[in-house]
């Protein structure tokens, strides 16, 4: 699964270690978090530190084992593929190789002992984020409220349907709503059917306590949030199973 958007600040890492941590709490299987984003926010929302190591990029270039770089979190069903600089010249280095399914092939590999692996992706359009289309079998999209949701999202799926014939589905969330504020309220009116993550504190404090919602707070309504998003995550897998 990928958690992406053309743009940034939209909460997409908060989404990316969350739903990770909701994954393995709710099948009670190892799940990967992979960071694609040169920020390496991921790691960080998880406590880990920079090994110091470039060897990110290698991963798809020349054939460094991903399994040498994944990094174990407190939770013991939760790992971390972390990104480091090297994934800023990533594309430029997919481009060059040819190899238009490098990261669908890897991501295979990885499942043999992951039941499941989000991708946390740049903000970017360009052979990466097409790689992520043709690899992903759902693509989650969060959206802050506004006017220009909807506009946005067909940019997405624009972009989406453009890299490959069959791109996978896609899951549009709201994020970071705020009932309180009007203009939210019309967004939420208007899309009643999006699951969408609340505006709260307890959010932020992820960045804080590097831990996510759900440790932090398990029956704040960010949490169960969270969780409901997860539920409907996996509702949308399973309908592409059948």
């Amino acid at each position: 699964m990928a958690i992406y958007s053309v743009k940034g600040g939209v909460g997409k890492t908060t989404f990316a270690a969350n739903l990770a941590w909701c994954s393995a709490q709710a099948s009670g299987h190892r799940t990967l978090l992979w960071d694609l984003d040169a920020a390496g926010g991921s790691g960080f929302l998880y406590g880990l530190e920079p090994q110091g190591s470039r060897l990110a990029e290698e991963v798809f270039t020349r054939d460094q084992p991903a399994t040498k770089l994944i990094q174990k979190t407190a939770d013991p069903l939760v790992d971390v593929l972390p990104a480091d600089e090297s994934i800023r010249a990533l594309d430029a280095h997919l481009m060059r190789i040819g190899k238009r399914k490098r990261l669908a092939k890897l991501a295979e590999d990885l499942s043999a002992d992951y039941a499941r692996i989000l991708l946390d992706c740049p903000p970017v359009l360009n052979e990466l984020s097409a790689q992520v289309a043709r690899a992903a079998d759902l693509i989650i999209v969060p959206l802050p409220p506004s006017p220009l949701s909807a506009r946005a999202l067909e940019l997405v799926v624009r972009e989406i349907a453009g890299t490959t014939k069959r791109h996978p589905p896609i899951l549009p969330v709201l994020s970071m709503l705020d009932m309180r504020r009007s203009l939210h309220r019309q967004v939420r009116e208007a899309q009643p059917n999006w699951p969408a993550v609340p505006y709260a504190s307890v959010v932020e404090q992820c960045a804080v306590q590097q831990r996510p919602v759900g440790a932090i707070a398990p029956g704040s309504p960010a949490a169960q949030a969270f969780a409901m998003l997860w539920r409907a995550i996996e509702a949308k897998l399973a309908e592409r199973q059948d």
